[in-house]
């Protein structure tokens, strides 16, 4: 597959900041390490513990402890065979040569916590949950590509495809841009929907860890899996703590009651650098932040209304004054690590005099308090962002007096992070689009596929489009992206997509991030992958 090719390696690097104290622990270990134990803080806390309801990144590395997929891939890039045996390829035969059919062959033994044999009816199974309307999943793309799955036997599962999907083994329940896990037949079977079950809260997985307790906005316990089929962790304890104020949680690596801040904001890079006793991993991920339009609502229908927004917004400051030069302006989604990443795009300096320009020629005139208005109406939009988030609290503050300046009234709302990034089902304020602008990242997968982002069937409830943005020409270049397995063909193709998304902006990407991630010094083995961090938690030692 070609996912397995990464244009460089996906960590920059880590870096130790501060003192490194005294080693007065047994085993070289830091006074404060607990040996064995390890303290997360996570600022969103879960809605659920099911793999196919996970909504945001919180819950899928949560979810990571407990649970499996078929194929993950490592630090590098390269995909490694999970609850599969061998990563199927072309050339081992996994995928036929016309592309249509993909055969895994799983790992024999492999058991459900409860002691129930995973087969190839769980991976079926998990298949059709995907696809159940009944189910509030965020996203079916990829599956809904899927003709059938047979179960020749215990051991092996096909997959055969409506038509050619290229980054078909990165996206059934491999590392996507929303990762599912395998779940149990045995326990989910029947049921009409699994929405609210206590499944959800008291989960069954094949995963390293086991559930041992959770207090629902406090914390999650959870112990090792013992008969973990790649080997018995070796951490025996795992607290993850619910910290939704980032402060608190710097505070907290400052006193030594956390060991990894979960996902920390680029807003904390500074004050970060200034902590003792801490280790920052920067990294490097198929990921961007920036404002996102709801192209549905008026005037953001409006192509010269979205361009006059990116023109407005001054992108090297907001790099330079949120994150600390932890980030890198950006110019399309796709990060200059991915081989995908287009050369011809159309690029947004900062410049309001051109802003306004295209204001006007949309027929928005400035009234007497600087606002635009057109038919007696003025141009006010509302912005949505996660509360929890330094980074996205200063970037709508500075966005918003950007936009003033060109004349744009904008209103700030914050939401809870489990909110606002929900599944439609469960009222998430993006998938019903509830919102004009929103400020928010968008974590991707090791394959430069974001057909999920962008492509007219991923508009909520079938995908992750939550800009509502919809063209068939850029559709038709997807398709050619998604039905071939050539780079150079594939290249081409994401050549005229970014085009077509920089030309016509359904968002403004600002910054591409190197995810900040603060670590007591003595946690051994963290390597995440540019999707997970938590994929080989099973080797994790502290």
């Amino acid at each position: 597959m070609v996912a397995r090719i990464l244009a460089c390696a996906v960590l920059a690097g880590c870096s130790k900041v501060g003192t490194t104290g005294d080693l007065g622990a047994a085993g070289g270990r830091h006074p404060w390490t607990k040996a064995g134990v390890l303290r997360i803080g996570f600022q969103v806390s879960p809605n659920t513990l099911n793999p196919l309801l996970a909504a945001n990144t919180t819950e899928d590395n949560i979810d990571h402890f407990l649970f499996d997929n078929l194929v993950s891939a490592d630090a590098k890039g390269n995909e490694v065979p999970m609850l599969a045996a061998v990563v199927p390829t072309l050339e081992n035969g996994g995928i036929s040569k016309d592309g249509l059919t993909l055969t895994y062959h799983l790992r024999k033994g492999v058991t459900w916590s409860d002691g129930y044999p995973f087969t190839s009816k769980d991976v079926k199974f998990s298949w059709s949950a995907v696809l159940n309307p009944n189910n509030n999943v965020i996203s079916q793309t990829g599956y809904v590509l899927v003709k059938s799955v047979d179960t020749p036997d215990a051991n092996t599962v096909v997959f055969h495809m409506k038509q050619k999907f290229s980054p078909a083994v990165d996206t059934l329940f491999g590392e996507s841009d929303s990762p599912y896990e395998i779940v149990p037949e045995h326990i989910l079977g029947k049921l009409h929907d699994f929405n609210n079950v206590p499944f959800n809260s008291s989960p069954i997985g094949t995963g390293p860890f086991l559930l041992k307790e959770w207090v629902r906005g406090d914390h999650i316990t959870l112990i090792p899996n013992d008969h973990y089929f790649l080997g018995k962790p070796k951490l025996r304890e795992i607290i993850a703590r619910f910290i939704p104020d980032e402060n608190t949680e710097v505070n907290a690596l400052r006193t030594h009651d956390i060991d990894w801040q979960f996902e920390a904001s680029p807003d904390e890079y500074k004050a970060l650098k200034t902590v003792p006793d801490i280790k920052i991993v920067l990294q490097q991920r198929n990921q961007f932040e920036g404002l996102q339009m709801n192209n549905t609502h008026p005037p953001l229908d409006d192509v010269r209304v979205r361009q006059a927004i990116a023109y407005a917004i001054d992108a090297p400051k907001l790099v330079n004054d949120i994150t600390g030069g932890s980030a890198v302006p950006a110019d399309q989604d796709l990060p200059p690590i991915m081989w995908a990443h287009a050369s011809d795009v159309t690029r947004y300096p900062f410049d309001p005099p051109k802003a306004r320009a295209l204001l006007r020629a949309a027929g928005w005139t400035p009234g007497p308090d600087g606002i635009v208005a057109k038919n007696g109406q003025k141009l006010s939009l509302t912005i949505v962002y996660n509360v929890s988030n330094a980074t996205r609290r200063a970037a709508v503050v500075q966005a918003q007096a950007m936009l003033k300046t060109i004349g744009i009234d904008v209103f700030v709302k914050a939401y809870q992070g489990g909110l606002l990034f929900a599944t439609m089902g469960q009222g998430g304020i993006l998938q019903n689009g509830k919102f004009d602008l929103g400020w928010t990242g968008w974590v991707a997968g090791v394959d430069p596929d974001q057909s999920s982002q962008f492509m007219c069937d991923a508009r909520p409830p079938h995908g992750n489009n939550t800009d509502f943005y919809c063209n068939p020409r850029l559709d038709a270049a997807e398709n050619v992206a998604l039905t071939n397995f050539d780079i150079p063909t594939r290249k081409k193709a994401y050549a005229e997509i970014e085009a077509i998304l920089t030309r016509e902006v359904p968002r403004r990407i600002v910054w591409w991030p190197r995810q900040v991630h603060p670590l007591n010094p003595d946690l051994r083995n963290f390597a995440p992958n540019i999707v997970t961090e938590t994929w080989n938690a099973y080797t994790w030692d502290i």
